[in-house]
């Protein structure tokens, strides 16, 4: 249950008609939805005897030593994804959009699992800012290629399945045809505009009132930079998780903000019918 005093922000927030929101989500709302954040037990990818890291294996270090090892995890995650469901967050994050109009709501997501979308997200309003497993794109920098939607014909994948001769050639750029690579921001790699909307998302966030932050723990570049400009510029901020965070903690030490330890998948409807009241 959202506190009183949040709720009356929220009605304030809904009834301004300038007032603007960035919702930045992770991976913890889709965790609700089954998909492992691959940062556990869940993570691990086995090569021969050695059992590697998303870390390891989400590299373009990786890439570049063992490809086929790297599109398999990622041909793997590609079907978690396509097997799981939106949940009530996601649909709620959809529904704040519709009411607010874009021009007042921006998602800003680290998650690559396009179920933003298929809740009724739209890509007008989203900044996919770790990309997502709907495009490749060419490995080759040289390559002027644009994103490439993700190959038809490749067959679902588990931890054990091998890729076919066939589908290894339809993860070729059309273009060039050097092998393509998911298009996702690997951990030896850096935010940029062209791919995952770095001055686009510091934009939408210095001008928003609202920042509300959903089932992340501030692991990355971005989002961290995203938070303390919220946070340093007196900015409202809600952090919605199930734990404690590096974000919920800052907010608890400056006695600021509104933290909303649970699911959220319940909590975000909450947030949601507070603004519709209104509105």
């Amino acid at each position: 249950m959202i506190s009183s005093e949040l709720k009356a922000y929220l009605h304030e927030f809904a009834a301004n008609d300038q007032a603007k929101m960035v919702v930045l989500t992770g991976a913890g709302i889709s965790a609700e939805s089954g998909i492992p954040t691959f940062r556990g037990k869940e993570g691990y990818w086995k090569i021969g005897s050695v059992n590697y890291q998303p870390q390891d294996i989400g590299t373009m270090k990786m890439f570049k030593q063992s490809p086929q090892e790297v599109w398999k995890w990622y041909l793997f995650r590609h079907t978690v994804c396509n097997n799981a469901q939106p949940n009530p967050g996601h649909y709620a994050v959809a529904e704040m959009e519709k009411v607010l109009g874009g021009k007042r709501f921006t998602l800003v997501t680290q998650n690559v699992d396009g179920l933003h979308f298929r809740a009724g997200s739209t890509f007008k309003n989203t900044l996919l800012i770790h990309g997502d497993l709907t495009h490749v794109r060419c490995s080759k920098d040289s390559c002027d290629t644009e994103l490439l939607p993700f190959p038809k014909g490749i067959a679902p994948k588990n931890r054990e399945s091998d890729i076919s001769p066939e589908e290894w050639e339809l993860l070729k750029c059309v273009n060039c045809g050097a092998l393509t690579r998911p298009h996702v921001l690997w951990f030896d790699e850096y935010y940029n505009e062209k791919y995952y909307k770095y001055e686009t998302a510091l934009h939408k966030n210095k001008e928003a009132d609202l920042l509300i932050v959903v089932g992340t723990s501030g692991a990355t570049n971005l989002p961290n930079k995203m938070y303390y400009n919220a946070l340093n510029n007196n900015k409202q901020i809600v952090v919605v998780n199930l734990d404690s965070s590096i974000f919920s903690r800052t907010l608890e030490a400056n006695q600021t903000g509104h933290v909303l330890l649970g699911k959220s998948g319940e909590i975000l409807p909450e947030i949601l019918a507070a603004i519709k009241d209104t509105i």
